[in-house]
C-alpha cells in the first residue's frame, strides 16, 4: 500500500442506495473470522479479493444495486474506473488525481488512494480446511454408453453368392501360389506329439508362459496388431532349389502343363460346372511375373519378384501370353455361353473372379436385375463411390447409398450416373443430396444442387430464408440470390438488403462486398429481367464506396469501375470520383519492435472462460464450464445464452451450429448449440479423448484411444461412417480441414507418427514418424491439418510436416515453453513468468516476434487461431482479440 495524499473529504461514506462495485471488510472491527466469513458470503464466480488497509476488498464481477445501510460491508461504487468508498466532490478528486485501477478509501475522516495491484490479491481458497475431506472418483449410476456404432463394410461376394460351389483343391493350391500365400494344407489327425503339446497345455503350462508374456506395462498401450505371416520354410526352400536347380524341374513343369491342359479340356467339352471349379483368375493386363513364376514353385517365395532363366523349366505355361490369351478366350466364351443359358450369377462370377473384370460385371448384373448383387460386388471391390452409390440407389437400399456419399463426397458422382438411365431415382437422390447439405449448414449449396428441380422450388426458398437467417458472408450471397429467384418476395427481401446496406459496422463489410458481388454476377448471368437486381445493386455499390472510403474495404479501383458500370446509373457513374490505390492495410509496427499488452487481474470479467471461437460479423461464442455457452457481440453484449455445459466447442464451418464439451469422468458430455435458432440441446455421452476442433457439420472426427473415427453429426445417436483402427499407439490429436485430415499418434516404443488423409473418403496420402529418435516426453503437441507437427519435447522443439521450419527460439527457451501454438504462418508461445503468463506472437515467415501479452495471476492462458484471429482467454474471464492482418488488439469483457 502506498498513500498518495491525504486531504479530509466532506462527505466520508456512501448513503443510501447505490450501485456498489464493492464492498471492504474491516478485521479490527469485524474480526478475522467474521470478515472472512462474510467475504465467502458474497463472493460469486468472478468476484476479486484484495489485501486493502489492514481489511479485505471483495471485488463484484458487476455491480448491483444495495442500501448502504444494511450493506455487509462498506459499499464501493465505481467511477471512470476507480472505487470509491465516500462520494467526492470534483475539487476533492483534483487533489487526490487517483489513476484507473485504484481505491480511495476515506477512513478515519482521510481519503487515501490504494492501487490494486496483482500482488495484493488473496487468494481465498486457502480460507477453507479440506483437510477432512477425501476425493472420490465419480462414476455415473447408469450403464456405460455403447461403443460407436460403426457403417459395416460389405465384403466381397464369395463364390456361393454367383451360385457355384468351393473350388477343387489343386486350385486352391494353384491361387496360393500365384499369390504367394502359404499353400493350405488338408487337415489330418493329430499324431502323439500333438496329443502331449495338448495336455501340457490344458495342465496349466501354457498358462504360466501365456501370464508372463502378456503382463501389461502400467502407461503403456499393449500391441494388438497381428504378427507378421511366416515366410517360406526350410522344406519350401529346398523345394524352390529343387525345382530350379535340379532335373526335378522339368517334371515340375509337365505337372502344372497338365493341370492347364485339363483345364482347357474341360472347357472345350462344355463341362463349364467342374471347369470353374478348376479355373485360375487372371489379371487385366496378362500374366503378371509373379503368377508366371508363382505357379511353377512348390511352396511360398521367399520374394514378390523372382527372375526366371530365359527358356527354363519353371516357365510353366511353355508358351506363356499365348496360353494366357487362350485362357481368356476359354474364360469369355464360357460367359457367353453362361449367359445365353440364363445362368446370370456364374456368368457374373466369370468376368469379376476370373477375368477381373469388376465394372462390366456390375454393369451385367445390373443389365439383368441382380441389382443388390452388382451393389455387393462394386462396394466389396472398392470400385468408385458414385458407381458404388449407384447400384445401392438401384438396389433400393436408398439409406446405405446415402451414408456412403457422404461418407467419400459422391453424390457429384453418383446423381449424373443416375439421370443417363434413370431419372426418377437420380430426382430422388438429388434431393436427398440437398437436405444432407441443408441439414448440415450448407444452405448455399442445397439451393444449388437442387435447383434443377423445378417442382422442389418451395424447398429451395425454405432453405434461402433459413441462410439468409444465418447471416455472415454466405447469408449475404443468399440473400443477392433470392432478390432474382423469388421476384414475388421483393419487398421482404428489400427491407433485409437495406437494413444490411445502411449498417456502417467495419465487422460488416464482408457481408456487403459478398451480397454486392453475388448480386453482380446474378445480374450478369440472367441478362434480362434483372431490373429488381439492378434497383438493389445501385446502393449496394454505393455502401461499398462508403467503406472503401473508410478504410475498411481494400477494393481495386477497377473492380470498383466495373460495378459501377454494370448498374446502368449515369448519375453514379458522373459522380465517382478518381480512385486513388486503396491503402495498405495497417498491421504491426513494421520497426521489428513487438508491442506489449499488459492484462490485470483485475481485468476479468464474471465467468471463467474455458473455450471461444470467433465468428463472422465480430461475434464470439465462449464456453463458460457448468455455466454454459454465451453467443456475444464484439463489445461482450450477450446475445443468447446456451444452458449446457462447455468447457470444450467445436465451430461448423458454416457458423450456425456448434458442438458443446464437458468432461464427465472417462466420457464426454456432448451438446449441439444451433446458433441460428439460439436453442440447444443434450446430445450423447460418450468417449473423445482426442477430436478436431471444427467440423462441417456433416461428419466430425474424433479419436478413441488408438481409433480415429469420422461421427455422424446428424444422426440421433453416434455413430462413424468411417474409422481405421489399431493404428499402433495412441491417438493425441486430430486436425481437419476442408481437403485433408490429420492425426498424430504416439506408440509404446516412444516414436511419434504423424499420419495425413486426403478428404473426402478419406484416402491415406502419408504416414511418416518424427525426426529425432525417440519422444520419452510429450510436454505439448501442435498439430496443422496438412500435417505440420510442432512438439515440445524433452530436448525442446521438434518440427515435421510438408511446411515445418526451424524454431524460431534458442534452445534454452525452448525448453521453458509451456505450449507452442501453430497459425499457419504465425505461431504461439506460452511460458510462465514470475508476474504471470506471457504469449508471444510470432511471424514464421519472417522470423520476428510482433507481440508481447502478459496475463497477471496464476490463471493458466488458452491461445486459439481461427479465421485469421487469434483469440486469447484464460478462467479469470480475461478475453482479448488479435485481427493478424491488420495487427488489432481488442479486449472483451463480458457482460
Amino acid at each position: 500500500m502506498r498513500p498518495a495524499r491525504t486531504p479530509r473529504p466532506r462527505t466520508h461514506v456512501h448513503r443510501g442506495s447505490v450501485e456498489g462495485a464493492a464492498l471492504w471488510f474491516d478485521p479490527t472491527l469485524l474480526g478475522e473470522m467474521e470478515a472472512r466469513r462474510r467475504v465467502l458470503a458474497g463472493w460469486t464466480p468472478g468476484a476479486g479479493v484484495y489485501a486493502l488497509a489492514g481489511g479485505f476488498l471483495l471485488r463484484l464481477p458487476a455491480p448491483r444495486r444495495m442500501d448502504c445501510a444494511g450493506a455487509p460491508g462498506l459499499p464501493f461504487t465505481l467511477e471512470d474506473g476507480v472505487l470509491l468508498s465516500a462520494p467526492l466532490s470534483p475539487s476533492e478528486r483534483e487533489r487526490l488525481a487517483p489513476t484507473s485501477g485504484t481505491a480511495v478509501l476515506v477512513r478515519a475522516g482521510t481519503a487515501e488512494v490504494h492501487p490494486l495491484e496483482s500482488s495484493g490479491r488473496v487468494d481465498v481458497s486457502t480460507w477453507l480446511d479440506v483437510s477432512g475431506w477425501d476425493v472420490v472418483p465419480v462414476e455415473g449410476l447408469g450403464a456405460p454408453p455403447p461403443p460407436v456404432a460403426t457403417l459395416v463394410p460389405v465384403t466381397a461376394p464369395t463364390r456361393a453368392s454367383f451360385g457355384l460351389g468351393a473350388p477343387a483343391p489343386e486350385a486352391e493350391v494353384m491361387r496360393a501360389r500365384m499369390e504367394a500365400r502359404p499353400v493350405p494344407q488338408p487337415a489330418r489327425a493329430p499324431g502323439l506329439l500333438d496329443r502331449l503339446r495338448a495336455w501340457w497345455r490344458g495342465s496349466g503350462g501354457q498358462a504360466s508362459s501365456g501370464s508372463r508374456s502378456s503382463k501389461a506395462v502400467p502407461g503403456k498401450i499393449p500391441r494388438t496388431s497381428p504378427p507378421p505371416p511366416p515366410g517360406p520354410g526350410l522344406l519350401s526352400r529346398l523345394a524352390g532349389w529343387l525345382a530350379t536347380s535340379t532335373p526335378l524341374g522339368p517334371l515340375l513343369g509337365r505337372r502344372k502343363a497338365e493341370y492347364v491342359r485339363r483345364l482347357f479340356d474341360l472347357f472345350d467339352e462344355g463341362n463349364l460346372q467342374e471347369a470353374l471349379r478348376y479355373a485360375i483368375p487372371l489379371g487385366k493386363g496378362g500374366l503378371s511375373e509373379q503368377a508366371r513364376v508363382s505357379l511353377g514353385l512348390p511352396g511360398p517365395r521367399e520374394q514378390l519378384a523372382i527372375q526366371p532363366r530365359q527358356g527354363g523349366a519353371v516357365s510353366i505355361f511353355g508358351g506363356g501370353a499365348a496360353v494366357y490369351q487362350a485362357l481368356r478366350e476359354r474364360y469369355r466364351q464360357a460367359f457367353r455361353k453362361l449367359e445365353r443359358e440364363g445362368r446370370i450369377e456364374e456368368a457374373a462370377f466369370v468376368l469379376a473372379e476370373l477375368l477381373h473384370e469388376e465394372e462390366e460385371a456390375v454393369s451385367f448384373l445390373e443389365r439383368h436385375g441382380r441389382f443388390r448383387l452388382a451393389a455387393e460386388l462394386a462396394e466389396g471391390r472398392k470400385l468408385a463411390p458414385g458407381l458404388v452409390v449407384r447400384q445401392w440407389v438401384l438396389a433400393k437400399d436408398v439409406a446405405r447409398a446415402v451414408d456412403i456419399a457422404r461418407r467419400t463426397g459422391a453424390f457429384a458422382d453418383a446423381v449424373p450416373r443416375l439421370e443417363r438411365t434413370h431419372p426418377a431415382e437420380a430426382r430422388v437422390l438429388r434431393l436427398l443430396w440437398g437436405e444432407v447439405l441443408a441439414q448440415s449448414g450448407d444452405y448455399a449449396r442445397a439451393v444449388d444442387v437442387v435447383w434443377p428441380v423445378e417442382d422442389a422450388r418451395r424447398l429451395t426458398r425454405e432453405w434461402l430464408e433459413r441462410g439468409m437467417e444465418a447471416g455472415g458472408v454466405s447469408g449475404a450471397r443468399l440473400l443477392a440470390r433470392g432478390v432474382l429467384a423469388f421476384p414475388e418476395s421483393f419487398d421482404t427481401t428489400r427491407e433485409r438488403v437495406l437494413a444490411l446496406l445502411d449498417s456502417e459496422e467495419a465487422e460488416g463489410v464482408p457481408a456487403r462486398q459478398a451480397f454486392t458481388e453475388a448480386l453482380a454476377r446474378e445480374v450478369e448471368r440472367r441478362k434480362t429481367d434483372v431490373e429488381a437486381g439492378l434497383v438493389l445493386l445501385r446502393p449496394a455499390v454505393r455502401a461499398l464506396l462508403r467503406d472503401r472510403a473508410a478504410g475498411h474495404l481494400p477494393m481495386k479501383p477497377r473492380d470498383i469501375e466495373n460495378l459501377v458500370r454494370l448498374t446502368g446509373d449515369p448519375v453514379l457513374r458522373a459522380d465517382l470520383p478518381p480512385l486513388p490505390p486503396p491503402p495498405e492495410r495497417a498491421g504491426f509496427p513494421s520497426d521489428g519492435k513487438p508491442v506489449d499488452h499488459v492484462f490485470d487481474v483485475g481485468e476479468g470479467g464474471p465467468w471463467p472462460i474455458h473455450d471461444a471461437v470467433p465468428l463472422s460479423g465480430g461475434r464470439l461464442l465462449v464456453a463458460l464450464g457448468e455455466a454454459g455457452a454465451r453467443l456475444v457481440t464484439s463489445e461482450g453484449r450477450c446475445v443468447a445464452h446456451f444452458d449446457v455445459p462447455a468447457f470444450s466447442l467445436v465451430l461448423s464451418v458454416h457458423e450456425d451450429r456448434a458442438l458443446a464439451l464437458a468432461p464427465r469422468g472417462t466420457l464426454k458430455r456432448i451438446s449441439r448449440l444451433d446458433l441460428v435458432r439460439r436453442r440447444a440441446e443434450p446430445w450423447c455421452d460418450t468417449r473423445a479423448e482426442a477430436f478436431a476442433p471444427v467440423y462441417d457439420g456433416n461428419l466430425w472426427f474424433i479419436a478413441v484411444e488408438d481409433t480415429v473415427m469420422a461421427v455422424d453429426a446428424l444422426a440421433a445417436e453416434p455413430r462413424a461412417l468411417w474409422r481405421v483402427a489399431q493404428v499402433g499407439g495412441r491417438v493425441l490429436a486430430v486436425e481437419v480441414g476442408p481437403s485433408e485430415m490429420s492425426f498424430a499418434t504416439l506408440d509404446t516404443e516412444a516414436e511419434l507418427k504423424c499420419w495425413t488423409y486426403s478428404l473426402p473418403g478419406p484416402t491415406l496420402r502419408s504416414r511418416q514418424m518424427l525426426p529425432g529418435g525417440k519422444v520419452e516426453e510429450v510436454r505439448h503437441l501442435s498439430l496443422r491439418m496438412d500435417g505440420e507437427l510442432a512438439v515440445l519435447a524433452q530436448d525442446g522443439v521438434r518440427w515435421f510436416g510438408p511446411h515445418a521450419r526451424p524454431s524460431l527460439l534458442p534452445k534454452p527457451l525452448e525448453t521453458a515453453l509451456r505450449e507452442l501454438v501453430l497459425g499457419g504462418a504465425w505461431l504461439a508461445t506460452l511460458k510462465r513468468t514470475p508476474t504471470g503468463e506471457e504469449v508471444c506472437l510470432a511471424e514464421r515467415t519472417q522470423g520476428a516476434v510482433r507481440a508481447r501479452f502478459l496475463f497477471e495471476g496464476e490463471h493458466p492462458v488458452s491461445v486459439c487461431f481461427l479465421n485469421g484471429e487469434l483469440l486469447l482467454f484464460d478462467t479469470a474471464g480475461r478475453l482479448a482479440r488479435v485481427e493478424l492482418t491488420r495487427g488489432a488488439v481488442r479486449r472483451v469483457v463480458l457482460c
